[in-house]
């Protein structure tokens, strides 16, 4: 943190200016990647999104019509009507046409993952069933400092972002490990569990009190 108030104090000591969305980013209809089957398997390789809570519908086997978007060239997924969004840097198809996808404009001149973590930072409720891209949330200003500060803050949110992913998987873990043992130690038709604590689950499990 030091080094962000470091850049801060140097590069914007009067403050930051602030930038509507619509100045930053372009956004882009997705009809031409729309899914045509929602057939889908695990075993085909291109995934089907949806900008809502689920993310990735289902994968298909389609080959045209697919969106191109990777590490370098990432995109935001845009739910129109409820607002939620999603990074996305791998190639995808979309599920409906209720989406736009945002990427930088030509003369953005900033970090794309910046305005990313910044959109996150704005309250704003749809209750309305229309969309709202254009009409409201294009409009909606956020904090544009100087690309050595954005990158900076952008490191920072990465690496808690990480530490957040691997706290919810262990959590995952832990959550399918409890049922398990659950499951097995209710069913009370097994003569010898086979347990042991520090052997099968890596955890001693502390005495009761």
């Amino acid at each position: 943190m030091s080094k962000l108030k470091e850049l801060i104090d140097e590069l914007c000591p009067n403050g930051v200016e602030f930038k509507r969305l619509g100045e930053l980013l372009d956004y882009e209809q997705p009809t031409r990647y729309i899914v045509r089957s929602t057939e889908y398997d695990d075993s085909y390789k291109i995934p089907v999104l949806t900008a809502g809570q689920t993310f990735i519908l289902g994968y298909t086997n389609e080959e045209d019509g697919i969106y191109i978007a990777d590490r370098n060239n990432p995109t935001i997924i845009f739910d129109d009507f409820t607002t939620s969004f999603h990074w996305v840097d791998f190639n995808f198809k979309v599920k409906s046409s209720a989406m736009k996808m945002l990427r930088p404009k030509e003369t953005f001149g900033g970090s794309f993952r910046f305005v990313y973590y910044a959109m996150e930072c704005i309250s704003f409720e749809a209750v309305n069933h229309t969309r709202h891209w254009i009409s409201k949330y294009s409009q909606f200003e956020i904090p544009f400092p100087p690309l050595g500060v954005q990158e900076e803050i952008v490191k920072i949110l990465d690496r808690f972002a990480e530490y957040a992913a691997e706290l919810q998987a262990e959590l995952q873990a832990r959550k399918e490990q409890y049922e398990y043992y659950r499951d097995l130690l209710l069913t009370f038709n097994h003569v010898d569990y086979g347990i042991d604590d520090e052997q099968e689950t890596g955890v001693t499990t502390p005495p009761y009190k």
